[in-house]
């Protein structure tokens, strides 16, 4: 079965903030069987929203909306599904309730008569809770296919899509599976990869399609297929996952389900009871950040040393001043320095580095722009690579965190 996404808001059209809602719908829809056919983004206009629904109904039997539920005048959706669905705007006493109890437990100002009209919603459509916010989600179908609207916080939308969206979907439809096995590389890059699997792609069985997916420094090759039988579909991608490795098994350095490098970290260290710190330099804490937006880091995360001065490497970190002089702060004595540093200072067993030079001026060494060190510390000892990432300052920072993370992996499954 299929699904279209409509994004509501001229926010989003000019680039003031980015459409995460779209990516994280499509992903928990084709998880459950359903594919996206397209996503569009609309101004927060009827007519143009009112076009956009007929043109999806049209295509597909599940039309998911989301933004345009505030209760200012500019959030039109409301409105604009009662003229689609020939309906009006009454009040919910539910609705009302949960919003009342929202402002008087969480928010300092008083509620408004604004704030109250958000419990007006279409006569005919069904109330899906949000437990999260003051809009709630609305459910409507015509003509065999469901409308769904959600507000377009994030955090709101998520537990309206788990929580009420996708059961309920699940009930109304047959959907078929949809697998996807996605085979992780590094070292190569998407055109030197096709030329070696070329005899074996143009094996593959035609139900099974082939993607890449290019990222820094790295990439994804993944194999889809659809159908009723979900054993046998895991069967075949795995038979051909099988004769892949023989191709390339020596740049592939994973295959990734629904989580992320850094998360599979998260289970290593905590299946291990093993604990982990940063030192960062150029790459600015984002090792950390992204360690640090999963749930539960706490557990195996201990903290992480920004030393972006050489200054601060010296003074707080406490790499020897004769040890910069010697090799640079940019080198991969340098590199291993830190690591082993922020280890023993946070009492870890493991620890990762990063010094270079990510430009667009050489700063406080030598080295050419797009040099770069990742260093490891281990409980059985230290070692640092060196890599060349290019010459763009963003490109080479979240290579080198990618690259980072990779290096940790492989060293945390050694123990």
């Amino acid at each position: 079965m299929q699904a279209e996404i409509i994004t509501i808001g001229d926010e989003i059209l000019i680039g003031q903030i980015v459409d995460t809602n779209s990516a994280f719908i499509s992903k928990i829809l084709n998880k459950n069987g359903v594919s996206v056919y397209q996503i569009t983004s609309v101004q927060d206009e009827a007519t143009h929203i009112l076009q956009a629904l007929e043109d999806a109904n049209r295509r597909s039997q599940v039309v998911i909306i989301t933004g345009g539920l505030g209760p200012t005048k500019d959030d039109v959706t409301k409105h604009t599904l009662c003229t689609y669905f020939g309906d009006t705007l009454q009040q919910d006493p539910m609705v009302l309730a949960h919003i009342e109890m929202l402002f008087k437990k969480y928010i300092s100002t008083p509620i408004s008569d604004m704030n109250r009209q958000q419990a007006l919603v279409p006569t005919k459509a069904t109330i899906l809770k949000n437990d999260f916010g003051t809009a709630p989600g609305m459910w409507m179908e015509k003509a065999g296919t469901v409308f769904i609207s959600l507000p377009g916080v994030p955090f709101e939308m998520k537990a309206l899509m788990q929580h009420h969206v996708i059961p309920k979907i699940i009930e109304k439809f047959e959907r078929p599976y949809i697998i996807h096995k996605t085979i992780m590389t590094y070292g190569l890059g998407e055109s030197a990869i096709a030329e070696r699997i070329e005899v074996w792609e143009n094996a593959l069985p035609q139900d099974i399609k082939l993607a890449y997916l290019p990222s820094l420094g790295r990439v994804r090759l993944r194999l889809s297929a659809k159908g009723r039988d979900k054993n046998d579909l895991q069967r075949r991608i795995n038979n051909e996952v099988k004769k892949l490795y023989p191709l390339i098994g020596e740049i592939i350095y994973g295959e990734e389900g629904d989580e992320s490098i850094e998360a599979q970290i998260a289970k290593l260290l905590i299946d291990k009871k093993q604990t982990l710190a940063t030192a960062e330099s150029f790459t600015g804490g984002k090792i950390a950040q992204q360690i640090t937006a999963l749930p539960g880091a706490s557990k195996y995360f201990k903290g992480s040393m920004v030393a972006y001065a050489t200054e601060t490497k010296i003074k707080v970190l406490g790499i020897p001043v004769a040890l910069i002089e010697k090799h640079s702060v940019v080198s991969e004595a340098v590199a291993i320095a830190m690591a082993e540093r922020v280890r023993i200072l946070l009492d870890t067993d493991f620890a990762i580095a990063t010094t270079g030079n990510a430009g667009p001026s050489k700063g406080d060494a030598d080295t050419p722009v797009g040099t770069v060190y990742i260093g490891v510390c281990t409980p059985s000892g230290s070692f640092a690579q060196q890599f060349v990432m290019g010459n763009h300052r963003e490109r080479i920072v979240q290579k080198s965190v990618n690259k980072a993370f990779e290096l940790l992996q492989k060293e945390i499954l050694k123990f």
